[in-house]
């Protein structure tokens, strides 16, 4: 198995292999017992070039029929129908969308009959939202309560907006989710010392997070800052009402992972996806 570069000791992640596909699972989450979950790799696949070689984006130049093969290998990897999941289509926003029946197979079988939706929620179980990433932040939530899931992509823009803070309200409104109930995970993305911003991306976040801005923010001089958009993600759920021991934020970074996870910064744009996947259990 491939040496992780982790930027703390701290085990928040597991890497785990079944049939020749490596993924990323996150034990507080399985320790609910409610869902089955995982972050892909970019390991395992049958891509090819800068794609190599699970590629789950069939927006990156990939032959569909490659694209279809790397899903129904992850599925079997990690226990899901592909027939069964529901992809977001990320521009980005905050856009969160209701997931019912009536969208299984939305993305994979069958056409999105909706656009900007980089959010997705469901407490139907079977059904595998799905959303994808280069370096942006996944964020996961478990509601065992009322039996209920979401799955939110949050870049920078995604963040500064609290997209986090906008899925937990959109779950309260549908199954009435309380966040003190939730338990989160803040997914592999960039770190803060690859992440470098310009001025007004900085300045966004600082009037954004005013009480926070030395902690999220460093300045690199000549306009250019580094940006931690784990722990802009974390104020944002503690904020909004999560305890800080049902947040699990990520200690690795996409950047400094580039044989084993996608990022757009360090191949400079020349690579795949990579998915996050949550499903609720079916019972029985």
């Amino acid at each position: 198995m491939m040496l992780l570069k982790r930027k703390t000791s701290a085990e928040t992640l597991k890497l785990q292999e079944k049939y020749g596909v490596p993924y990323l699972v996150f034990p507080s989450l399985e320790n609910t017992g409610l869902v089955r979950h995982a972050f892909s790799t970019r390991l395992g696949g049958c891509s090819t070039g800068d794609l190599a070689t699970m590629n789950l984006s069939s927006t990156r130049g990939d032959h569909p029929k490659n694209v279809k093969e790397n899903f129904q290998r992850f599925g079997a990897a990690v226990g899901f129908d592909p027939k069964d999941l529901v992809l977001s289509l990320q521009t980005p926003t905050t856009n969160v969308r209701l997931v019912t029946e009536e969208d299984r197979g939305k993305g994979f079988t069958r056409p999105r009959d909706y656009k900007d939706v980089d959010g997705l929620i469901t407490n139907v179980p079977g059904l595998v939202l799905a959303t994808f990433y280069a370096d942006c932040v996944p964020l996961y939530f478990v509601d065992p309560v009322h039996r209920a899931i979401g799955l939110s992509h949050s870049g920078w823009r995604g963040t500064v907006n609290r997209m986090g803070e906008v899925t937990l309200q959109r779950m309260k409104e549908a199954f009435g989710t309380r966040p003190s109930d939730v338990w989160t995970a803040i997914g592999p993305s960039i770190c803060q010392d690859c992440y470098e911003v310009s001025e007004d991306v900085a300045e966004a976040f600082a009037k954004e997070f005013p009480d926070n801005e030395k902690e999220i923010l460093k300045s690199k001089g000549s306009g250019k800052y580094l940006l931690d958009l784990w722990r802009a993600n974390e104020i944002v759920f503690m904020e909004a009402g999560v305890p800080k021991e049902q947040i699990v934020t990520t200690n690795l970074c996409t950047c400094c992972n580039p044989k084993l996870l996608f990022s757009h910064r360090a191949s400079h744009g020349k690579r795949g996806n990579l998915g996050a996947f949550l499903m609720i259990k079916e019972q029985g």
